[in-house]
């Protein structure tokens, strides 16, 4: 059966969205979710669930189901498809880095992006296919695994576009194994010189 705009009230709207579990959304998911088929249709309803608090427009032809709470880490994923969690805020995740940066830092085969939220940055660094490997899944949010990340981080600050220092670091949770085996995955001779410095390789 198929849904017209003006039988989905606001209740209905939030009882949907409930029963599929459903934090955020894109336009194309909105049409599957509401079993709304004409577009003008839909950007009617989605109006409606905006104005009336229920969903909150975050950037374009985007949403969040405004009764759900959403992890910083989860918006970053859903901000940029694909990407996952790495760099300075995966660092700080893990406990590698003590600071827990003001930006939230993703890594994406995509164009390199800024996106600005609710007075948050999120930042999305430009990876090579050859290199987007090394993330799970963790809670609802695709994150780094330790190694990978102090990788990630190292890697771009041999391409001199980060800058950290190696004090900063608490390298105790690092799996130096598991490091040195990633590492090798990595064929940039700035970035195996700058291993080899930290003894890292």
């Amino acid at each position: 059966m198929i849904l017209n705009m003006e039988t989905i009230s606001k209740d209905r709207a939030i009882k949907i969205l409930h029963s599929k579990k459903i934090s955020l959304f894109s336009v194309a998911d909105a049409c599957k979710v509401f079993e709304v088929k004409k577009e003008n249709t839909l950007y009617k309803l989605l109006q409606r669930l905006v104005e009336s608090n229920v969903i909150e427009r975050t950037i374009k032809g985007k949403y969040l189901f405004s009764l759900r709470e959403v992890d910083d880490f989860e918006l970053a994923n859903f901000f940029v498809n694909p990407s996952y969690v790495s760099l300075e805020s995966a660092l700080s995740f893990y406990g590698i880095l003590s600071q827990f940066p003001y930006t939230i830092t993703s890594v994406t085969v995509l164009k390199s992006k800024r996106i600005t939220y609710k007075e948050k940055e999120y930042e999305f660094a430009h990876l090579g296919k050859k290199y987007f490997f090394g993330f799970l899944r963790k809670n609802n949010f695709l994150i780094a695994i330790p190694e990978k990340a102090l990788l990630d981080e190292l890697y771009f600050v041999s391409k001199r576009l980060r800058k950290i220092s190696a004090e900063e670091l608490n390298l105790n949770v690092i799996n130096k194994r598991k490091f040195k085996e990633l590492s090798k995955r990595y064929d940039f001779i700035p970035l195996q010189k700058l291993l080899r410095s930290l003894k890292l390789s």
